[in-house]
């Protein structure tokens, strides 16, 4: 009964606050990671790095401006998202490794992959139809 009432109050504390959202799930996991290695390594600025990113989650969990922290938990997605298809991307080069080779073009910087063994051989740039002679 007692334990009910303590529920419905902090509910009721929460309405209109942020809460926990996946920037928050990573804070807290960073946060429990550096506590943890910390305690083996005896290393006072993890501690306070931290205590100090403890103290940013529960700012962010209990926070009234919900747009704001919206925007940066779509920022952190964003970026999540970037990095995971960047891995994959790598992933399927190395995967590639011995049937291509993967060249950047010098005007563009972008990616060009062409067959293996052909020798020295031209190359166009298929963004902006620079040529360049690279030896596959």
């Amino acid at each position: 009964m007692w334990l009910q009432r303590i529920r419905e109050k902090f509910m009721r504390f929460m309405q209109g606050r942020n809460g926990v959202d996946q920037l928050g799930k990573t804070l807290n996991t960073v946060t429990i990671v550096l506590l943890i290695i910390s305690m083996f390594t005896r290393w006072t600025i993890l501690y306070y790095i931290s205590l100090a990113l403890l103290i940013y989650t529960y700012f962010r969990i209990f926070s009234k401006n919900i747009p704001k922290r919206s925007v940066e938990n779509q920022k952190f997605c964003n970026w999540r998202y970037d990095m995971a298809i960047k891995k994959n991307k790598r992933k399927q080069e190395w995967e590639q490794r011995k049937i291509y080779r993967f060249f950047r073009c010098p005007m563009c910087k972008q990616k060009v992959r062409v067959p293996k063994g052909r020798g020295k051989i031209c190359i166009t740039c298929p963004k902006c139809r620079q040529e360049f002679v690279k030896r596959s």
